[in-house]
């Protein structure tokens, strides 16, 4: 017989299926984990702690680059807790169009995670075809902010700026002749929400092709079902949210519980599992994409109907208009100030969680009454998660670490902050 001896071997930061720069200290004996021990702080950029040192409207972009696959999510709950400390109330219209964001900004999360974890598991396709239906809604945010990934469009008071009339265009190039690009620019003939309205309306049959390669394979089943099961308890100890606590046959969820903005008037589902395995999470996941799609149709529908500002008329908190600024001298002053002082918050505490596409993210924010925060703490999601992989791999074989991290989806911008 030959001697088997136990290893401790390392599990990255380099490896691709580790979604960021995870840190696994992995002991074996033989081909199944005994013990894991995540190493977290590579990615560590103090992001709490720069918060500090800042205005609270120059703050806003380092939401974004937290969790950098669901950017408007984190800033929607930093601006949330900046409004509560101000006691401002937003208008209607920004209401609507920050959930169909945080909604678009769902899917691009799921289609991202899908596509990634289908990808660790040795399933090509399915990212090829998450990331074509990623590219329409990239599209969208650079749209309405000038930039596909770190928009900076929520602001304390509102949205930077109202939905664009119009779409941006593919152009002829030698890579595209012009027969491709009418077929390309066909449904961006409209306004930015006629193209939201048909993006919602052709993704569900999206979604039916990737479970058509998934759901029913027999070997994603193999790899998923029964593999890091965590009990409804377990998972509430463990300050599980979001799809791992649902997938575990928990229905929490903030939209539904704790409803902002105008989610208490919206009609969506919560999908819950029952076993509490990746199976299970993997079809949470999969019917949030569906529910999220009959979202953005709903408030692409009141939008339509009801124009109306978008921000806050309050110069004190909310910039002027461009025109104004150029040609009216009050206007540039509130402007200069606005941008290079900012504004006095009251003094006070505020905890401020949206139900991001991870789990709930939280801001908690303390004033001092000056116009910087005094401190600044995010409560990610996947920082909770992670804490439990030792739980999750214990006595499964190495192929399922890869497995269980995917079913995590994990990003390390918001674990190591």
């Amino acid at each position: 017989m030959a001697e088997i001896r136990n290893y401790t071997m390392n599990f990255g930061p380099q490896h691709p299926a580790a979604h960021g720069v995870l840190r696994l200290v992995l002991e074996m004996d033989g081909e199944v984990v005994q013990r894991a021990d995540p190493h977290v702080g590579l990615l560590h950029r103090g992001t709490e702690k720069l918060a500090e040192s800042k205005p609270y409207n120059h703050s806003i972009g380092y939401m974004d680059r937290l969790d950098y696959v669901s950017m408007m999510c984190n800033e929607h709950a930093y601006v949330l807790a900046v409004e509560k400390l101000l006691g401002i109330e937003v208008p209607r219209r920004a209401q609507y169009i920050r959930v169909m964001f945080d909604e678009i900004t769902r899917v691009l999360n799921h289609l991202m995670w899908i596509g990634a974890h289908a990808l660790d598991m040795g399933a090509m396709t399915v990212f090829l075809y998450a990331f074509r239906e990623r590219e329409d809604l990239m599209d969208c945010y650079e749209a309405v902010s000038g930039t596909r990934m770190h928009a900076t469009y929520y602001r304390p008071g509102g949205v930077y700026r109202d939905l664009p009339e119009q779409m941006p265009q593919y152009q002829p190039s030698k890579w595209r002749s012009e027969k491709e690009v009418r077929e390309l620019n066909a449904n961006r003939q409209g306004s930015m929400l006629d193209f939201i309205d048909d993006f919602a309306d052709r993704f569900p049959a999206c979604v039916d092709e990737y479970e058509t390669l998934l759901t029913d394979n027999r070997i994603w089943k193999q790899r998923t079902v029964d593999i890091g099961i965590v009990t409804p308890e377990r998972a509430l100890e463990l300050g599980f949210t979001g799809p791992m606590l649902r997938g575990s046959g928990i229905a929490w969820d903030l939209r539904k519980k704790q409803p902002y903005e105008v989610y208490a008037d919206l009609d969506f589902d919560i999908p819950v599992g029952t076993n509490g395995d990746c199976y299970d999470r993997y079809l949470v996941r999969v019917e949030e994409m569906r529910q999220s799609a009959h979202i953005i149709k709903q408030c692409v529908q009141w939008l339509r109907a009801n124009p109306g500002p978008v921000m806050l008329d309050d110069h004190k908190l909310t910039p002027p208009t461009r025109g104004e600024m150029k040609s009216d001298m009050e206007s540039l002053i509130h402007h200069f100030k606005l941008f290079t002082e900012g504004y006095c918050v009251p003094a006070g505490e505020v905890y401020a969680a949206v139900e991001h596409p991870k789990g709930e993210f939280g801001i908690y924010l303390v004033s001092d009454g000056a116009n910087k925060p005094y401190r600044l703490k995010a409560r990610a999601p996947g920082f909770a998660h992670l804490s439990a992989m030792n739980e999750m791999v214990e006595g499964h074989m190495l192929a399922d670490v890869v497995a269980v991290i995917g079913t995590m989806d994990i990003v390390f911008g918001e674990i190591d902050r």
